[in-house]
């Protein structure tokens, strides 16, 4: 016979095809759902994990970058700043606003000063028991500036600024138990109307803490002196950089040393930036209940590899490869990890949408983070099967059914 005779008296092993592979990888599984479950389990809980601390993180930053939108990047606030010689107060002049005003891609311009009154729900209440509530005499313009919205009730104009009519913050509102317009507080040395609530304001949270009096009313009732302590100016998003650079030097040509320039926003900023650095621990603990859950995926195939031991002793026996039985069991292992993934998934998007919606927070759920995290299970299933996909290959037919 010759080598050529011989060659073709060799028998091939048949090939299997994609459906045959995932047949006979599955099969371990159907024949143990609960083991399929509870192994399944861990890889779910780590991916969980992951996927909602994502989201949870990209949930709020979308709600700040949502406010950010709203209110704009595009306010500055000046105060006054330290005087170069100890003990000296800082004023910043009466003129500010309209000064500001002049400046090139100025749109809106408000103003504050503090007064030295303090505010109580009526005159029975002890004059220390502020509540931290802050009095301030304010221009009309303020609540555009700071693009806020009166939540009930109206906000200050020409007529009722004049007189001893007051709008407070919603904070204070809830401190002085306010509830709507019309009531009365103790304001200085007599009762104020309150003529409005305001909505919260993120940009400006000494507003909300404060009851605001009209500026002339203020010079009129409470020897307010006219030196504004906070002018707000809201620009055009190209002259923000301009802007800042000359108003300190508008305000107080003389001494701009003493005139302080901040942007409010840049904290909304630098937390929507931040947001999610305090998660990384938490991520951590998702990687470690990932890689748990993958330690129960390997342990499961070996229990899986010596049970079967007759079944692969059997299909060796009947021509199986070693590599055949080896494609079996990573399959079979594959298949658990991505039941435990998209069950993680699934999870951990709900939770997301649950703590959402009761923050009133969008949901978000980053693709990156899901396709991460199931990428992720089924890189653990495959480590996790090699081993035991080895095992099974390199039993012996013989030994194998003997054993059996």
């Amino acid at each position: 016979m010759t080598r050529t005779d011989r060659g073709r008296g060799r028998l091939k092993a048949a090939r299997l095809s994609p459906r045959d592979v995932a047949h006979v990888g599955s099969s371990g599984l159907r024949s143990r759902p609960m083991r399929v479950v509870l192994s399944a389990l861990g890889i779910a809980i780590g991916i969980a994990t992951m996927i909602s601390v994502v989201g949870i993180s990209a949930s709020s930053q979308a709600q700040l970058l949502r406010e950010l939108d709203k209110l704009g990047t595009n306010l500055l606030v000046a105060s006054p700043g330290e005087s170069m010689f100890a003990g000296e107060e800082v004023k910043l002049p009466e003129e500010s606003v309209g000064m500001v005003g002049r400046i090139k891609g100025v749109q809106d311009v408000g103003a504050t000063a503090d007064l030295n009154a303090s505010v109580r729900r009526n005159e029975k209440v002890d004059e220390g028991d502020t509540g931290g509530i802050a009095v301030k005499a304010t221009t009309a313009d303020l609540l555009r500036v700071l693009r806020g919205e009166v939540g009930s009730g109206r906000w200050l104009n020409a007529a009722t600024g004049r007189y001893p009519s007051v709008v407070l913050g919603h904070v204070s509102a809830e401190r002085l138990g306010i509830t709507e317009p019309g009531q009365q507080v103790w304001l200085g040395d007599r009762y104020f109307t309150v003529t409005g609530i305001l909505d919260p304001l993120p940009l400006a949270p000494e507003i909300e803490r404060s009851a605001l009096v009209g500026w002339e009313g203020a010079k009129r009732l409470l020897g307010f002196d006219g030196h504004p302590t906070s002018v707000y100016e809201r620009s055009t998003d190209a002259a923000v950089g301009d802007v800042r650079k000359v108003m300190a030097a508008t305000i107080d040509p003389q001494n701009p040393q003493n005139v302080k320039v901040t942007d409010p926003s840049s904290a909304l900023r630098a937390k929507a930036a931040t947001e999610g650095a305090f998660s990384s621990l938490l991520l951590g603990l998702g990687g470690i209940a990932l890689l748990v859950g993958g330690v129960g995926v390997a342990n499961t195939m070996i229990i899986s590899v010596l049970e079967r031991r007759y079944e692969i002793g059997l299909r060796r026996s009947l021509g199986a490869t070693r590599g055949q039985i080896r494609i079996q069991f990573v399959t079979e292992s594959l298949m658990l990890s991505g039941l435990g993934g998209l069950a993680g998934v699934a999870l951990g998007a709900t939770a997301t949408g649950v703590c959402a919606h009761s923050g009133g927070l969008p949901w978000v759920v980053p693709l990156w983070a899901v396709g991460g995290g199931f990428g992720a299970t089924l890189a653990i299933g495959t480590v996790a099967g090699l081993y035991p996909a080895v095992r099974a290959s390199r039993l012996s037919p013989t030994l194998a059914l003997h054993a059996a």
